[in-house]
C-alpha cells in the first residue's frame, strides 16, 4: 500500500477542500504566516513532499534547505514576490500560483477607485451624514467619460481594466517592455514617458521584482498632469510611496486610489490616512466570496496535480516540470 505523501497547509482550506486533499496527502497544518520550519518538527521536515500557502510564507533558500523532500510549493496568489524562484528552480521545486480566476474582482476594484477619486464618493458619503448637505451643495467634481487611461502593464488584469474602461467612453493607452499584439484595437500602445504624460488617470498593473520596486516615483510623478490621479491594485512597492505622497501633499498630482501599500497592514500613522486626496483600501482587490473560492481551488488542485504526475494548470517555473517529464 502506497504511503500518502506529506504536505504542509498554510492556507484557509474550506472543509470540502480539506476532505479532498486529505483522501490522498497527510496534512500538517501551519498557522498562515508562521514560518513552517519553525512549526514543523525537524524529525518530520524531510517527508514534506508539498505545499499550499499564502503570500505571507517565505519561500526561500533557508526554507528549501529545511525542508530537502519538498518538491512543489502552491501559493494562493497570483503573485510570487515571496518566492525566490531561482532557488527553487535550482533545486527542482515546483511554483504554482492562481492567475486569471481573480482578474475580474481585481479590475473591478481598479474601476471603483478610479470612479470614487473623480466623483470623490468617498468625501461626498461623509458629505450627507455629517449634515452638512443641509447647508449646502456638494462640490463639484469631475467626469472621467472621454479621459484618458493609461495601464502601465497590459497583461490579463489590465485588459479586463482596458474591457471595462470602454463602458466608460475612455480612450485607453498602455505601456509594456514590448508592444503586445493581442491587444489590438482594445488600448494604443505607447512610450512609458508618453504613458504618465498623457494620463488623466495612471492605473499600475505590473508584478513587484528587484526591476520594478520603486519604479514609480519622483520622476513619472513629475510627468504627470496636475490634474491626474494614479491607482494601484498591484503591490504596493511597486510605487516610491514617500515620492507620491510628496507628490499629493505639493499637488504635483490631484490624487491616488490605493489597494496596495508597501506596508500592510498600513497603520493609521502613515501620511497616507491623513490626505484627503487619497482613496484607501485594505488590499481587497481579489477579497470576494466567489474569487477567493476560485483561488484555493486552483491553489489546491495546482498542488495536488503536482504530486500526482499530472501538469498543474499555472506554473511559475514550467521549466522544472518540463525538466521532470
Amino acid at each position: 500500500m502506497n504511503q500518502k505523501p506529506k504536505i504542509i497547509v498554510s492556507a484557509p482550506l474550506p472543509a470540502d477542500l480539506r476532505e479532498r486533499v486529505a483522501a490522498v496527502c497527510d496534512i500538517v497544518d501551519v498557522p498562515v504566516g508562521q514560518n513552517p520550519a519553525d512549526v514543523v518538527p525537524a524529525a518530520q521536515r524531510a517527508e514534506i513532499a508539498g505545499m499550499v500557502c499564502t503570500m505571507r510564507t517565505r519561500v526561500d533558500q533557508a526554507l528549501l534547505d529545511a525542508f530537502p523532500a519538498l518538491t512543489v510549493s502552491s501559493n494562493f496568489a497570483v503573485g510570487f514576490d515571496n518566492v525566490d524562484v531561482d532557488a527553487a528552480t535550482r533545486r527542482q521545486v515546483l511554483i504554482c500560483n492562481t492567475p486569471g480566476v481573480l482578474d475580474g474582482a481585481v479590475a473591478d476594484v481598479t474601476i471603483g477607485l478610479m470612479l470614487c477619486l473623480a466623483r470623490n464618493l468617498v468625501a461626498g458619503d461623509a458629505f450627507v451624514r455629517s449634515g452638512a448637505w443641509t447647508k449646502g451643495a456638494f462640490p463639484l467634481t469631475t467626469d472621467i467619460r472621454g479621459k484618458t487611461l493609461g495601464l502601465l502593464g497590459m497583461g490579463r488584469i489590465g485588459k479586463v481594466v482596458a474591457r471595462t474602461a470602454q463602458a466608460f467612453d475612455m480612450k485607453v493607452i498602455y505601456h509594456n517592455r514590448r508592444e503586445d499584439p493581442s491587444v489590438g484595437s482594445l488600448a494604443s500602445y505607447v512610450g512609458r514617458d508618453e504613458l504618465f504624460k498623457s494620463s488623466d488617470v495612471l492605473s499600475v498593473h505590473i508584478p513587484l521584482s528587484a526591476e520594478t520596486r520603486h519604479s514609480v516615483g519622483k520622476r513619472e510623478f513629475e510627468l504627470m498632469k496636475r490634474t491626474a490621479y494614479v491607482i494601484n491594485t498591484a503591490r504596493g512597492p511597486v510605487l516610491d510611496e514617500a515620492a507620491l505622497v510628496d507628490a499629493l501633499r505639493a499637488g504635483t498630482i490631484a490624487g491616488a486610489g490605493l489597494d496596495v501599500m508597501e506596508q500592510e497592514p498600513l497603520p493609521a500613522s502613515s501620511p497616507l490616512c491623513e490626505l484627503p486626496n487619497v482613496v484607501l483600501q485594505a488590499h481587497v482587490g481579489s477579497a470576494t466570496h466567489e474569487t477567493r473560492r476560485a483561488m484555493i481551488d486552483l491553489a489546491v488542485a495546482n498542488l495536488l496535480d503536482a504530486l500526482g504526475k499530472r501538469k498543474p494548470q499555472a506554473m511559475v517555473n514550467p521549466q522544472v516540470w518540463e525538466a521532470r517529464a
